[in-house]
């Protein structure tokens, strides 16, 4: 311990001595949503919709110059860009999000993460999201605040993720995107975007399919949207969207090591009594519906309120190895966020305050899967959860350029399981104490453009309904939620002249009753507390624009880098007769490097290229099993024009050009030893986007 204290001080410090002999002007962040310069970029993190200079948090920012580097079928490859950030794809259309750890809770979708889509929350109050609804076309820009941030969130204590769907510059036209590439890999986007900037509607349809690389992962997605934002007057601004989103996809299931070296191609094969995926016809069937409507008022000069409400649907249907589930999941709830904010003298107040209530009504059935059919019913159950938070938050902006932040949020949540097939039924009424989640910062501006900051915050997160159950549909063994002390500490800026940006944060992180998954020997998951972990951790970025000459053969030239520094271990955890104590956590690798290149020319030639080293990652907690480290290579050439009213781009590239043999998406503490999930070999993409802008 205090010898990571003393590497993460020293190299805070040494930072601070460097960025404080600098007096230039603010660098660009190319990861914004449209390239703008970093002390122009809002972000919306903790309610403050600040310039990110001035926000005190691990918050980074994805926009679409970084999704549209790679092949524009997945947001995967950019999420990955960030240090701290790790999403996995198991199969196509399965996803795994990770920050900072998180996905030790998954063994698939995503958990442990709170995550809005625009106003609105996209994590069920059962505290599962179903990121797969969205294809790629949904993402304008996200913001990642990393570590607890349940002080404005709620339930989460591995961060939280806002989702922006609406384009930063408007134009209204239609446009029309392909995506081809290996195994049968192909998409369809089609976009309508009418009326002006003060009331904009989109309707979208988005078409996805895939063989995959392994046998058993084929994929279907179909989704359609419609959106609209009005500004109604000058006080007031309506923000509405439907989603529909149609998804199948089959799951190979993980390998042993074995199995995995012999042919990584191979879906998970029959043992013993146990089918094999292929004879299982192990997959997915989801449907997810979301209507959303959200209003913000402006109240004068020092008041503002944003309300949303939603409504949303979902029905999942899972043929396993041996059971075979289907789940009906309405749910419904809203937010209310009142900002008040004056000035005094040299300083400013902003105070936030709100609630979020969200309120399900879930049934689950269980059946014997007798060759991807219902046979007998083993469990019929339904679930009535809801979950409440108030919170507060007040910020004050003092002179000479120091801001004080302090907020907190209160919790409640409950669930009632009851289960039909008993006669009479039974009823299983869960509770969590009342939660308490503060948050305190400081921030320092050392320079116009350079600033430091440090925080303290608790967070903590209740276990979700599918960890409460086993995924067999019987109720699992008591959980608790988990809780932990997060210590903040880092800075960002920008230097020469504005071409160079540098954000780095260290973090020191305590969680007690930690959730892990286990897998039993018939493929069924269920979770236990595991006594609590130790998370320490250095993440940074610097981004280098090299070249911005609007003028020249070579306009544009960036160079950049991210690295993650992981050092997570349980600190005290026993299991029966095992003592896991002081061993590597499972899922999160202890380096991860990023390195990347795009370079444009004036006539639209362009090239974007990635390397990515990532270290090896702990399979289970004894760590007798490891996944190996590996090191990938991306690319995408393209070349991008605009003629009179249309605009194109024509582009192809490469995935895992080195042709690499890795795991991803991993099954963490899995029953005989399956834990390998085979990533894709080298593969190649090429596509086309077309966009004609109305008059």
């Amino acid at each position: 311990m205090k010898k990571n204290n003393c590497l993460l001080t020293a190299c805070l410090l040494s930072w601070t001595i460097m960025t404080a002999q600098q007096t230039s002007p603010p660098a660009f962040l190319a990861d914004s949503s449209d390239t703008r310069p970093l002390h122009e970029v809002v972000v919306k993190a903790y309610e403050q919709y600040r310039k990110l200079i001035d926000v005190g948090a691990p918050v980074a920012v994805i926009g679409k110059a970084s999704l549209d580097r790679f092949g524009n079928s997945s947001i995967l490859p950019a999420i990955n860009l960030t240090p701290g950030v790790r999403m996995e794809e198991r199969s196509p259309g399965s996803y795994r999000l990770n920050i900072r750890g998180s996905s030790i809770r998954s063994p698939f979708g995503v958990r442990d993460i709170k995550i809005y889509y625009n106003e609105i929350p996209l994590t069920d109050p059962g505290g599962n999201t179903y990121l797969n609804e969205l294809g790629f076309y949904n993402f304008q820009s996200l913001e990642v605040i990393k570590g607890t941030a349940g002080s404005l969130y709620g339930a989460g204590i591995g961060g939280a993720v806002l989702i922006g769907s609406m384009p930063a510059v408007w134009e209204k036209g239609l446009s029309i995107d392909y995506t081809g590439g290996s195994y049968a890999t192909s998409g369809t986007n089609m976009n309508l975007r009418l009326g002006d900037a003060d009331h904009r509607t989109i309707l979208s349809y988005d078409h996805q399919t895939s063989n995959g690389y392994r046998q058993q992962t084929q994929m279907r997605r179909d989704i359609g949207s419609w959106e609209t934002m009005l500004r109604s007057s000058d006080i007031q601004t309506i923000h509405a969207y439907v989603l529909y989103s149609d998804l199948y996809y089959q799951t190979p299931g993980a390998l042993t090591e074995t199995q995995y070296n012999q042919n990584p191609r191979e879906a998970r094969p029959s043992a013993g009594t146990s089918p094999g995926a292929i004879q299982a016809k192990a997959a997915i069937f989801q449907k997810n519906f979301t209507a959303g409507v959200s209003s913000t008022w402006h109240l004068g000069s020092h008041w503002q309120n944003m309300t949303s409400v939603y409504g949303a649907y979902t029905d999942f249907t899972n043929p396993g190895i041996r059971v075979y589930e289907n789940r009906q999941e309405p749910h419904f709830g809203g937010r209310t966020v009142v900002q008040y904010s004056t000035a005094w003298g040299a300083s400013t107040l902003q105070l936030n305050a709100g609630a979020e209530a969200q309120k399900g009504f879930f049934e689950t059935r269980d059946y014997a899967n007798n060759a991807g059919s219902p046979a007998a019913l083993q469990t019929d159950d339904r679930l009535n959860n809801w979950t409440y938070m108030t919170f507060a938050q007040a910020d004050l902006k003092l002179s000479h350029g120091w801001t004080i932040t302090g907020g907190a949020s209160l919790n409640v949540n409950a669930l009632n399981i009851t289960a039909v097939t008993p006669t009479p039924p039974v009823t299983n009424k869960i509770r969590f104490s009342n939660k308490v989640a503060p948050r305190i910062a400081l921030l320092k501006k050392i320079l116009p453009d350079v600033s430091v900051y440090a925080g303290a915050s608790r967070g903590f997160s209740t276990p979700t309904v599918q960890e409460l159950q086993k995924s067999n549909g019987i109720v699992g063994p008591p959980l608790q939620p988990e809780n932990g002390v997060d210590y903040e500490l880092g800075g960002r800026g920008s230097f020469l002249g504005g071409s160079l940006f540098i954000d780095i944060d260290g973090f020191i992180f305590h969680i007690n009753n930690a959730i892990v998954q286990r897998i039993d020997t018939n493929g069924i998951a269920y979770s236990v507390n595991a006594g609590g972990t130790n998370q320490h951790g250095i993440e940074s970025l610097i981004s280098w624009r090299v070249i911005d000459r609007p003028q020249s053969f070579c306009n544009s030239l960036r160079l950049f880098a991210s690295d993650a520094w992981h050092d997570f271990h349980y600190s005290t955890f026993t299991q029966d007769t095992n003592n896991y104590s002081h061993n590597r956590l499972p899922s999160v690798p202890l380096q991860t490097f990023v390195f990347g290149a795009d370079v444009s020319l004036k006539f639209g030639l362009y090239a974007n290229g990635t390397y990515t080293y990532t270290d090896r990652i702990a399979l289970n907690d004894a760590n007798t099993f490891f996944a190996g480290s590996y090191n990938l290579l991306d690319g995408r050439i393209g070349y991008r024009k605009v003629f009179a009213r249309w605009k194109g781009d024509v582009y192809a590239g490469v995935d895992n050009a080195a042709n690499v043999k890795y795991s991803l998406g991993d099954d963490f503490n899995a029953a005989a030893n399956r834990f390998y999930n085979a990533a894709p070999a080298k593969n190649f993409f090429a596509g086309i986007s077309l966009n004609y802008v109305f008059r």
